[in-house]
């Protein structure tokens, strides 16, 4: 999903190259689409086949809920009715047997799993999304530019601003981790275009912004931590109190997930912020909270808890070695060992219901090893939270499976109490998700299964706070 959720959840790691197979020609031309249910996501595939007179056959996949289309098969074979298809450098595998003229029934193989993937000849079902804005749009929307100077980067975004005279009130949106475009296109969801558009709606002029990396934004996100992804929320907001469509003294900031730590760390550092929105925000050490969210998530993948309680005792001492210890290198041969001395200690069956084959193994060394994740997991965010004196609104979804609700809504209040922070308001919104859908599990699988983008009610519950703390 995103770099917060360090776990060993299936990955579709997609190489594109093509490479043409020799086969009967025409057999399987056209589209063919199943769904993979595979520890408890449910992801559509659709498989593209193409053949030439003289028998070479071609395959592309593409996955409507993550905006993957026309992704190259390096291999593809038919032979009679058994279907082969594989992409080495991801480690995947698909194989099946006609059963019909339009159904296939195979499997989808990958890091020593295999899942049941049955294809019905057709394209797959369109992905709805009934939320997104359709333009034209009642307000005004500008592509703008923002300079960080200091770090030598240009970030490109959209400033929508709401109809009539005069300043408006403001805020910024501010994105959760990985390298996130303008909208947080997530799964085919665009939460921060239904988000800006309800609020200038509302009459907030709006920024949102490419992280730097992505969409028409420069920089390099690989090498950046939440610090350095803090600097350029700081230009942005910089920039956005200056705009002459802006009432600088109604300049608030809005982040979700690591976007809450970057929105709440600008605003101790500008105390004129006029609020600040914290949409499932953190407010533990790193490392509690991703053992938190691996407990979580496991525990509602069904994981039996002894063997749940083995892998959380690994993942903290893999979580405070990546964390304090500051030659990376050393870190990731300790992290490591430490993987390989806790799959000593299993049975087979504990390894293969945590997934953790050798390429899950160098998954976590190398996730580990980033700056990102380093930073992120010896970071408190306590402390910056203990400086906010400004509105303060904290919502999070009780089925969130990747900031758990209740133990980060209460460090939350904990720390603005000590801040003498009166202006507060705490909510956890009933049946929402890490990203504010209405859900059945909660499991980041079912956000790409979900046809709403964001709920009305936490559409709401923020406008009206906002509107509230700036009138």
């Amino acid at each position: 999903m995103n770099r917060l959720t360090l776990t060993l959840c299936m990955t579709l790691l997609l190489i594109s190259t093509a490479v043409a197979q020799q086969t009967a020609p025409g057999q399987l031309d056209g589209s063919w689409n199943g769904t993979l249910q595979a520890g408890g996501n449910k992801i559509t595939i659709v498989f593209n086949f193409s053949s030439t007179e003289s028998g070479q056959l071609t395959a592309t996949m593409d996955i409507p809920m993550q905006g993957v289309k026309g992704m190259a098969i390096p291999e593809a074979t038919l032979t009679q009715d058994s279907l082969y298809l594989r992409i080495p450098s991801g480690g995947i595998e698909y194989a099946g047997k006609r059963t019909g003229p339009e159904s296939i029934d195979g499997h989808w193989k990958q890091s020593g799993m295999a899942f049941p993937l049955a294809l019905a000849k057709g394209e797959a079902a369109e992905v709805r999304r009934p939320q997104t804005p359709a333009k034209p749009y009642p307000y005004q929307e500008q592509e703008v530019t923002v300079e960080n100077t200091a770090a030598g980067i240009t970030l490109a975004g959209t400033l929508t601003i709401p109809e009539g005279k005069g300043k408006h009130p403001a805020v910024i949106l501010f994105t959760g981790s990985g390298a996130q475009d303008r909208d947080m296109t997530l799964l085919g969801h665009k939460p921060f275009l239904v988000l800006a558009d309800h609020l200038t709606r509302q009459g907030f002029a709006v920024l949102r912004l490419d992280d730097r990396g992505a969409g028409k934004s420069g920089g390099n996100a690989s090498m950046a931590t939440t610090q350095d992804f803090t600097s350029d929320a700081q230009a942005a907001y910089t920039f956005l109190k200056a705009h002459q469509s802006v009432n600088p003294k109604k300049v608030g900031l809005l982040g979700i997930s690591e976007g809450a730590l970057i929105a709440s760390s600008v605003a101790a550092a500008n105390k004129d912020v006029a609020f600040v929105v914290l949409l499932a925000g953190s407010a533990m050490p790193g490392v509690e909270l991703l053992v938190q969210q691996n407990e979580a998530l496991y525990k509602k993948g069904g994981i039996p808890e002894e063997t749940l309680q083995k892998l959380l005792k690994l993942r903290r001492a893999q979580f405070e070695t990546a964390a304090s210890e500051a030659d990376v290198y050393a870190a990731s041969q300790k992290i490591r060992a430490l993987e390989q001395e806790a799959k000593a200690s299993m049975t087979e069956q504990e390894i293969q219901q945590l997934q953790l084959g050798p390429e899950a193994e160098n998954a976590i060394v190398a996730q580990l090893s980033l700056p990102w994740a380093r930073h992120f997991l010896a970071y408190d965010p306590a402390p910056t939270l203990r400086q906010l004196k400004m509105p303060v609104l904290a919502l999070n979804g009780s089925k969130d499976l990747q900031v758990p609700a209740t133990a980060n809504l209460a460090a939350t209040e904990k720390a603005l109490k000590a801040a003498g922070n009166k202006r507060y308001t705490i909510k956890e919104l009933p049946g929402l998700n890490h990203i504010f859908q209405t859900a059945d599990t909660g499991l980041p699988g079912e956000y790409a299964t979900i046809e709403e983008t964001m709920a009305p009610v936490a559409l709401e519950t923020i406008s009206n706070w906002m509107k509230g703390v700036v009138k």
